[in-house]
């Protein structure tokens, strides 16, 4: 071994005792993911149980979006619905035309925009008032278009009881629906104080209609975390609570569930709730 390679080692090993030992950031990124088929579309529920400033709670993604709700600063809530261009790169300015996601469906007070920094893509907001305690429920509907799949967003608006079409957007998936079904919690603010601070989602009551045209209840969920070295992975934890699945990150928060284990939901109903908008369950 050569003096070189002796002092890379020493500098690797260094190296690596250093970002082990660095304080967390942030609160480490958990998830969910629901084994299901293709599908047509995606509805599932989330309740926040503890929330503070800088969190994500996704309750429906896929393998090309994401939709869920957020508190901002400020005390501002909001829903957010997102596709992710096909191209890579992380600069929405360079991804050409035909591969950029479209817009087919704006609603009233829907803020919609083109997103970078983790990929890019089309990403639409609307203010969103969620309350801890309250169901949150979304439904994501995938429409193939020969080569591209329309995504659009559905949120139930608990003040008014009734659906409200937030967006639509399309991008070129090659014909595909509906896949890779998830969801998560997350920390974005990342100032190493948002450590300390816990975040709990329960979710469930998770339906999707297949490309087969069969209603199938999602009824277990996959727990895994982010692996980046400046989260907090030990105070993270997931579980069954009442009829739902739980996740949790930050605060106080003591590890018990396996990593990549397989979680039953405690309750699975027979059938989806009935007042979906009615086209989807033709």
């Amino acid at each position: 071994m050569n003096r070189t390679t002796t002092l890379l080692l020493i500098f690797l090993g260094f190296a690596a005792t250093w970002t082990r030992s660095a304080e967390p950031t942030a609160a480490c990124s958990i998830h969910f993911g629901w084994p299901a088929p293709t599908s047509t579309w995606f509805y599932n529920e989330a309740t926040v149980r503890k929330s503070t400033t800088g969190s994500y709670f996704m309750v429906c993604g896929w393998n090309t979006g994401y939709f869920g709700i957020q508190e901002l600063g400020n005390g501002r809530k909001v829903a957010i619905f997102s596709v992710w261009d096909p191209a890579k790169g992380d600069n929405p300015n360079n991804v050409p035309l035909e591969q950029r996601v479209e817009l087919l469906h704006e609603g009233k007070n829907v803020e919609v925009s083109r997103f970078g920094g983790e990929g890019t893509g089309g990403k639409s907001m609307m203010p969103f008032n969620w309350k801890i305690g309250e169901k949150v429920r979304c439904l994501v509907q995938a429409t193939v278009e020969g080569v591209k799949t329309a995504y659009a967003g559905w949120l139930y608006q608990p003040s008014k009881k009734e659906w409200r079409h937030l967006v639509t957007f399309r991008v070129t998936t090659g014909g595909k629906p509906l896949s890779g079904l998830y969801s998560f919690v997350e920390d974005f603010r990342r100032d190493t104080k948002s450590v300390k601070e816990e975040r709990r989602c329960e979710f469930g009551n998770g339906w999707v209609k297949t490309t087969e045209g069969k209603l199938q209840a999602i009824t277990e969920g996959r727990f895994t975390c982010s692996k980046a070295a400046n989260e907090a992975q030990e105070i993270i934890n997931a579980g069954p609570v009442g009829s739902a699945l739980f996740l949790a990150t930050g605060g106080m928060v003591k590890r018990e569930a396996e990593m990549d284990s397989m979680l039953k939901l405690p309750v699975v109903s027979p059938a989806p709730p009935n007042d979906l908008p009615a086209e989807l369950l033709k």
